[in-house]
């Protein structure tokens, strides 16, 4: 009973900690400066409210200059701006193995599966054996319908199957942010504050193009849920474009294709399906 009676009172005098980091004293949203001292932290007393102090996050947000497709007052304008980008999309650790994983996985799920072959029990053929089993001086053999034989089964040998892959859904995300960060290091990621084209022909888009170095090897991935009607007639007849949104970009298009161009809304597309940061009620991409 005393041992009980115990129990209840450390209980009833319970100290709720705080988590802290390991940095040095800090100043918080407030102003107030914040002890990080693991060694004696400070104690709240039962019924106090509790507050978590969060740590500074340790990655900037990248920057890159906005392009724009158009030539007009607002393309320049557009040009001395700057996007804000979440680090833990675009500034993600390279990982090569998990571009590996991601990529295979995309080429399992490609592979038809239509190979089929006969075995001996499959191969049309009446199953008398062909001679005696001894007194002939040759070798055993059975029916005609033996792998030994031309015209017989095939022992082992392909059937239909499905060669598709699993691989759990944070794989593929993490796939997503490597091979975007990696476009980002090699500085062959460009954003775009819209996709739209004025016109169809294929001979101003591949001009414009051509001015701006992205004539060779370029996708173009928007936000919106169909390609705009301009840049998607004026980009089919250009082998070397391709325009897709980003609700159907996956990593192998991202490692395939060296240059990438995004608008304003596939960022915040990807931001927003990618972070891993908390939600943040500014805005996840905007210009400076």
């Amino acid at each position: 009973m005393l041992s009980v009676a115990l129990c209840g009172i450390r209980l009833a005098r319970t100290r709720v900690l705080r988590t802290y980091t390991t940095a040095a004293a800090t100043n918080n949203s407030q102003g107030h400066v914040v002890s990080t001292d693991l060694t004696n932290p400070p104690l709240l007393e039962y019924g106090e409210p509790s507050s978590v102090v969060q740590a500074s996050p340790l990655r900037q947000p990248v920057y890159i200059p906005l392009s724009s497709l158009l030539r007009s007052k607002e393309a320049v304008r557009s040009s001395e701006q700057v996007a804000e980008l979440d680090p833990t999309v675009f500034a993600h650790p390279i990982r090569r193995d998990i571009l590996h994983l991601c990529v295979v996985h995309y080429l399992d799920s490609l592979r038809q599966g239509s190979a089929n072959t006969k075995t001996r029990g499959e191969v049309r053929g009446s199953g008398r054996k062909l001679r005696p089993q001894k007194g002939s001086g040759m070798a055993r053999l059975g029916d005609g319908q033996s792998p030994m034989l031309r015209g017989g089964g095939v022992a082992f040998g392909p059937k239909p199957r499905n060669f598709a892959t699993k691989l759990p859904r944070k794989v593929i995300q993490m796939g997503m942010r490597v091979a975007l960060s990696a476009r980002v290091k090699e500085h062959n990621l460009r954003i775009v504050e819209s996709l739209d084209w004025p016109g169809t022909k294929t001979k101003d888009m591949a001009r414009r193009l051509d001015e701006l170095g992205w004539d060779h090897k370029t996708l173009f991935v928007t936000g919106k849920d169909a390609v705009p009607s301009g840049l998607q007639r004026s980009t089919n007849n250009l082998h070397k474009i391709n325009a897709t949104t980003a609700r159907q970009v996956g990593v192998y298009d991202l490692v395939k294709w060296p240059r990438v161009i995004l608008d304003l809304a596939a960022v915040q597309w990807f931001e927003h399906h990618l972070t891993k940061m908390r939600p943040d009620p500014r805005k996840s991409a905007h210009t400076m």
